[in-house]
């Protein structure tokens, strides 16, 4: 058990570590491209460690200092022949997207293993489109959907394809994506909404040829990525939300979170809590192939708002810390389209409410129709009479993260039972928030 200890108020600069997101990225895409990458910052977590161990399975050459990483790229036919296992560990990002990478590789058989945690998360969101385009990759088959195990066997050149995708998620079309660099043609996929867009902006500083025009992406196969020598990855947007909204619930407080990442289809926190009444300033704004800019955050008195669905894939990893800004506001907040919360480390709707409630906030959530389509509202109705207690984690880092900021702002110490988990993506976590108390 951790125990959390509340701040009373907090004037303080801080900078979290560099984007999760963008870290795995950059080391696939370095890896595909000709010539020497030095990528710096690069985020140091359980997460990046999989897909830094995956590449280097495949005969990449890297080097990690502190944290800076360099990775010698070899082009996108990797050096790799025979059969290899790979081991993802609890990240979804690394098998998703990578296996997009392996399905254009032509001497080998893949079997990617993962956590048992991850084994509960469906794969045939990536399955189905890639075997579209002719690659041979399986999962293992329960009711009709597809989970990790994953296996794939080589092939030959794949062939582009027209996909419309069901589901807004970066991971599904950044495995598209990869696989179309091994495409004859141009693919295109339609997002339902926008979502996270770090895929295709990395592919671009690379020389690969991919553009966007409204919701449909254009990916030119058989791009030649070339390494643009030295990569910046700005810090996680994700990471600094939690202290964005602990600023923003703490009495008298002001909090400025430098060198943040600030991509459009990454912050839509930003947008809904500035309709909650957050005083909220976004300054010295860099525009590098991410937009970057310090974040200054003040207390503020929070209200209600109706968050819609297109809005959740702009922050669908930021809806647990949303929750606890709700959890303060004046009214009922509403939360629609959130489905996906269900499939990720844990079903994150259902961690909240357990959580929520312990703290004696009044949390719900329902199924609704939408045409054919099933989804989920979350409301909660915003108290100042929040209490501590012992929260539960869930194993999940984000549930874990956003408990503790809650048990920051209230009136007594709070316990919670796993921390560990927080390592899967901010390792720094505990330490810079206990630094915020000195």
């Amino acid at each position: 058990m951790y125990t959390i200890t509340p701040i009373t108020s907090i004037k303080k600069d801080i900078e979290v570590p560099a984007d999760k997101s963008i870290s795995h990225r950059a080391v696939l895409t370095s890896s595909l491209a000709k010539g020497k990458t030095i990528i710096s910052p690069f985020l140091l977590s359980d997460d990046t460690y999989a897909t830094l161990e995956c590449i280097k399975k495949c005969g990449v050459r890297t080097k990690l200092e502190g944290n800076t990483l360099v990775i010698e790229g070899v082009g996108k036919n990797l050096p790799v022949t025979g059969n290899i296992e790979f081991f993802a560990k609890e990240s979804g990002t690394t098998i998703r997207i990578f296996s997009g990478v392996l399905c254009g590789q032509a001497e080998a058989y893949f079997k990617f293993n993962t956590s048992a945690a991850l084994s509960r998360r469906p794969m045939s969101r990536i399955t189905v489109p890639l075997r579209m385009m002719g690659a041979d990759i399986k999962g293992t088959v329960l009711n009709n959907v597809e989970y990790p195990p994953l296996t794939i066997s080589s092939s030959k050149l794949l062939n582009p394809i027209k996909y419309k995708m069901p589901v807004a998620s970066a991971q599904v079309k950044s495995a598209i994506i990869y696989a179309s660099l091994y495409a004859k043609g141009i693919t295109e996929i339609k997002e339902p909404f926008l979502c996270r867009d770090h895929t295709e902006r990395m592919i671009t500083v690379f020389g690969g040829k991919v553009h966007k025009k409204g919701r449909t992406i254009f990916s030119q196969g058989e791009s030649r990525l070339i390494s643009p020598g030295k990569l910046f990855i700005p810090s996680d947007f994700s990471s600094a939300a939690f202290f964005i909204v602990l600023g923003l619930i703490l009495r008298k407080s002001q909090l400025l979170i430098k060198n943040t990442n600030i991509n459009p289809t990454r912050c839509g926190l930003l947008t809904v809590l500035r309709r909650m009444g957050a005083q909220i300033k976004v300054v010295n704004k860099n525009d590098y192939y991410e937009p970057s800019a310090d974040i200054l955050v003040k207390s503020s008195q929070l209200r209600a708002v109706e968050v819609k669905s297109c809005e959740v894939p702009l922050m669908i990893d930021e809806i647990p810390i949303l929750a606890v800004a709700a959890s303060f506001a004046k009214g009922i907040t509403a939360i629609w389209g959130a489905k996906e919360l269900k499939v990720k480390e844990t079903d994150r709707i259902n961690s909240m409410i357990y959580n929520l409630n312990k703290a004696g906030v009044e949390i719900s959530s329902s199924k609704y129709m939408k045409g054919k389509t099933e989804n989920w509202v979350i409301k909660i109705k915003g108290s100042n009479k929040l209490k501590p207690a012992k929260f539960k984690s869930f194993s999940d880092h984000r549930t874990a993260m956003s408990m503790i900021v809650l048990a920051k702002a209230l009136d007594g110490d709070s316990m919670i039972d796993d921390i560990a988990c927080i390592n899967k993506s901010f390792p720094e976590f505990i330490s810079l928030m206990e630094a915020l108390s000195a």
